[in-house]
C-alpha cells in the first residue's frame, strides 16, 4: 500500500483512462487497477469506460460489492486525490410527481374515459343515423 502522502490532482488522475493504464477514484482514495482489469467480474470495459475519468464513489456502492472485494483494492491503492480537483458531477433527479386536483387518482380518471367514450361514440352514431333518415 502506498503512502497516504501522495496526493494526486484529478486531472492528473483522468490521464490514467485505457485498458495499459487505469485509475479510478473511490471515497477520495486513487487506485491503479489496471493489473486487475482481466479479472475483474464486471468485465474491463466497466472499469475502463464508466470508472476511470471521474469519481466512481456512487457507482461502487451501488454495486454493493463484498467484504473481499474491498479488501482487495487495498493493494492497488497509490495515493489519494484532492477532492477540490473533482469536478462536480451532474445530480439526475426525476421531476416530482403531482397528483390530481380533488384526490381523484389519473387511473380512475382513464377508466372512466375508457368507459363513457366508446358509449359517446355510439350515441353519436345512433344519432346521425336517425337524424339522416328523417330528410
Amino acid at each position: 500500500m502506498a503512502s497516504d502522502s501522495q496526493i494526486y490532482h484529478f486531472d492528473e488522475v483522468a490521464k490514467h483512462n485505457h485498458k495499459k493504464d487505469c485509475w479510478i477514484i473511490i471515497s477520495g482514495k486513487v487506485y491503479d487497477v489496471t493489473p486487475f482489469l482481466e479479472e475483474h467480474p464486471g468485465g474491463m470495459k466497466t472499469l475502463v469506460e464508466h470508472l476511470a475519468e471521474k469519481d466512481a464513489t456512487d457507482d461502487f456502492n451501488d454495486v454493493g460489492h463484498s467484504d473481499s472485494a474491498k479488501e482487495l483494492m487495498e493493494k492497488f491503492y497509490v495515493g489519494k486525490v484532492d477532492t477540490s480537483t473533482i469536478p462536480e458531477q451532474p445530480n439526475y433527479k426525476l421531476p416530482a410527481q403531482t397528483t390530481p386536483p380533488s384526490g381523484q387518482s389519473s387511473g380512475f380518471v382513464v377508466k372512466l374515459l375508457q368507459f363513457l367514450l366508446p358509449l359517446l361514440i355510439l350515441g353519436a352514431a345512433f344519432a346521425l343515423q336517425y337524424y339522416g333518415k328523417k330528410k
